[in-house]
């Protein structure tokens, strides 16, 4: 009888150890398809990226690289990084052929458990769980632990942040564009070289110098933009039928996204069908899993911090130190130097695709901060500013403090360098760009913010691309009186990029820095916006006609990332938001501009935010239009506000050094690191000399001795 009365209690028991184990064994088999997904993925994407290595690695032992393959080198993701894009594919393509495999009806089904297939791919290992030293004084190398509450805010090899949703074609990762036919808001969108060619080109280049703005204004824009951001180009498929596909016949896949020319274009007759492009490298989606779309990469800090001179992994910034050294040195070239003044080393990894711009001279790249730092010569010029006043400071600093280690002097030098990048760009450069609407976007410092997101906006990699409209044709090296130096004093701008040799064996930086004070930038203007060497001529290799067109490069990137239209993000800034020819012409100030790009995209909401950007009209006594003010304002305070390290922020230095540090200039930088004797007191204003230059005695010098200390 007793039996019977729990025989009830007994069926239940088994029914639900029996659902129990049905609920196991389902859920044991869906982590079974995930791995076994994930693993086949895995296999493929890993030797993808192998390929593409080994790829690079032949083409620049070849007897010269091409346009493609040099863009390619400056894209590629290395370190840290490159494992965290692998994963960001692995994920990616996982996960769509999981939805194929179980035909599910939206990426968020409960059958499908994204944190298993999260922790199957390894969306966490790629960077390393930092202990943070609540303690230090000093900024760790990938930007974690500035933040206390959110270690990771603002570290290198995160996403990008999003101030609106991606918007996608398939709303997950294709861009707008990708299908034929396919259109967006019931427009097709034009070709992005098209847009280019009616839009950004400048017919010629005379009369398009600021009269206002130094050269200075234009390469200090790059020297911050490479301090803050990089989205590293990720991987096509392994086979090398999709490359070939990609690279030689325009066919559109993967992550082979060609930028098509279109009809009468002079391109289709000396490079073929298209240029390729390849989509940016992407990071793992993360919890709680709100969007499954496409994020891109920042491979930098968010932070100024100087990052393009130290590194942003830990391996490279040990790379960059001179280890032998105890005093806390950077590395310097061995083998070359500057009328005894240092070189940053070279980049020892063969072959270099900077040796095949001269192969008579073959000098190698050089290895700093930043894999781009060889780029074009101004800007590995100003590296190497950078390189010596590390090393100069170091110097000073163990003169006042004897006892202090290497560690410390390499540290305290890399604060205050830090700072540097802050104060000048804070103080000479963005009102210079923001003009009259600096208070407005940037209003004095009231302290750290520990609530504030510093980390770097999608949009802001799009906004901050107006500097490419700042760069003249020519570039011009100038001797001691600020007089053309040499038989070829002014080099056409596409015979610069990766040109190491023009520096280490034709004058050193000492012409190309008095160029940059007294030279010139281009003037930003509706109807003048890039000059043609940028927009056909881009890693033009020496002696060859194909080169990239800088401007479709930017409007296809705009796609590829995803970035809402011209009027989203005027919405987002509270501006107008013009829909008719009217309405765009009040905008622009400009009716046949308005005219060109309404025949392009049948509707302003469909302008790409970089063409929107550039196309306004200037904000007063500034270099941008209203919509780029907001963007760019928005994105620089929360730099400031959300980084613990700030140079102002109390703590961090001493009232003391805040005050010497209030002294510093490029000027002085330009007079401790090279042998130029005469500078202009306002090296960011158009300075025409002998106007306006003093000698370097007139120039206020950093007092380092606030630094000395008293303690030990």
């Amino acid at each position: 009888m007793r039996v019977l009365l729990h025989l009830p209690a007994l069926l239940a028991s088994l029914t639900w150890l029996q659902a129990a184990a049905l609920v196991t064994n389902a859920q044991t088999t869906k982590i079974a398809a995930i791995s076994d997904a994930v693993s086949q993925v895995k296999v493929e994407v890993n030797k993808a990226f192998l390929e593409s290595r080994t790829r690079l690695k032949t083409a620049m032992s070849s007897k010269g690289p091409t346009t493609r393959q040099l863009s390619e080198y400056l894209k590629h993701a290395k370190g840290r990084a490159r494992t965290a894009i692998r994963n960001g594919q692995v994920w990616e393509e996982s996960l769509k052929r999981l939805r194929q495999i179980v035909a599910l009806t939206n990426a968020t089904d409960p059958n499908l458990d994204l944190t298993a297939l999260s922790w199957e791919v390894g969306c966490g290992a790629p960077v390393a769980v930092v202990q943070c030293d609540k303690d230090s004084p000093y900024r760790t190398i990938t930007g974690d632990c500035n933040n206390r509450r959110k270690p990771a805010l603002g570290a290198a090899n995160r996403a990008l942040a999003r101030w609106l949703p991606a918007e996608y074609e398939d709303g997950l990762s294709l861009p707008f564009g990708w299908t034929p036919g396919r259109t967006r808001n019931g427009f097709p969108l034009p070709l992005a070289r098209e847009v280019s060619n009616k839009i950004i080109d400048s017919l010629n280049d005379r009369g398009v110098l600021d009269q206002n703005r130094s050269l200075l204004f234009m390469q200090w824009g790059q020297i911050v933009d490479h301090d803050l951001d990089f989205a590293p180009d990720t991987e096509l498929g392994s086979s090398e039928y999709s490359k070939a596909q990609c690279d030689k016949y325009c066919v559109q896949g993967d992550n082979c996204f060609p930028i098509m020319f279109p009809p009468n274009d002079p391109k289709l007759r000396t490079q073929g069908k298209c240029m390729p492009f390849f989509r940016a490298g992407f990071v793992c989606p993360t919890p709680p899993y709100q969007s499954l779309a496409r994020d891109q990469i920042n491979a930098l800090t968010s932070f100024l911090d100087a990052s393009l001179v130290y590194g942003p992994e830990p391996s490279l910034a040990n790379r960059l130190r001179n280890l032998s050294s105890p005093l806390g040195l950077m590395a310097v070239n061995q083998e070359v130097h500057d009328h005894g003044l240092a070189y940053l080393p070279f980049d020892v990894k063969k072959p270099s695709p900077c040796e095949f711009i001269n192969t008579t001279a073959r000098v190698p790249c050089f290895l700093a901060g930043d894999s781009r730092a060889s780029e074009q010569i101004l800007l590995a010029s100003s590296h190497t500013l950078f390189l010596r006043e590390h090393n100069r400071l170091v110097i000073e600093l163990k003169r006042l403090n004897p006892q202090w280690d290497g560690e410390k002097l390499y540290q305290e030098a890399r604060k205050i360098l830090g700072a540097f990048v802050q104060i000048t760009t804070f103080r000479d450069y963005l009102p210079m760009v923001l003009g009259d609407e600096m208070q407005k976007w940037i209003p004095p410092y009231q302290g750290y913010n520990k609530s504030a997101d510093p980390r770097i906006s999608n949009v802001f990699t799009f906004a901050f691309r107006f500097g490419h409209l700042e760069v003249p044709s020519t570039l011009s090296r100038l001797d001691e009186n600020y007089q053309p130096w040499g038989p070829e004093s002014e080099l056409p701008l596409h015979t610069l990029f990766f040109n190491t040799w023009r520096i280490v064996k034709d004058g050193g930086i000492d012409p190309l820095i008095r160029g940059l004070l007294a030279k010139n930038s281009k003037l930003i203007s509706q109807n003048k916006m890039m000059t043609r060497e940028l927009r056909n001529k881009l890693f033009q290799p020496t002696h060859k006609i194909h080169g990239f067109d800088l401007a479709a490069i930017n409007i296809q990137r705009c796609r590829d990332h995803g970035m809402p239209g011209y009027n989203s993000w005027r919405g987002f800034c509270d501006l107008p938001q013009p829909q008719t020819l009217k309405e765009l012409d009040a905008v622009l100030k400009n009716r046949r501009l308005a005219e060109k790009l309404l025949d392009l995209y049948g509707t302003p909401d469909n302008i790409d935010i970089w063409v929107g950007g550039v196309a306004e009209p200037q904000v007063e006594r500034g270099r941008v239009g209203s919509l780029l003010a907001c963007l760019l304002g928005k994105q620089f305070q929360q730099i400031r506000d959300g980084d613990r390290f700030w140079w102002e922020n109390p703590g961090v230095f001493t009232e003391k050094q805040r005050d010497a540090l209030r002294k510093i200039s490029f000027s002085r930088l330009v007079c401790d690191n090279t042998h130029i004797t005469k500078v202009p007191r306002d090296p960011f204003q158009a300075n025409n000399y002998p106007e306006g230059f003093v000698d370097c005695s007139a120039i206020d010098k950093l007092d380092l001795s606030p630094w000395a200390s008293v303690e030990d």
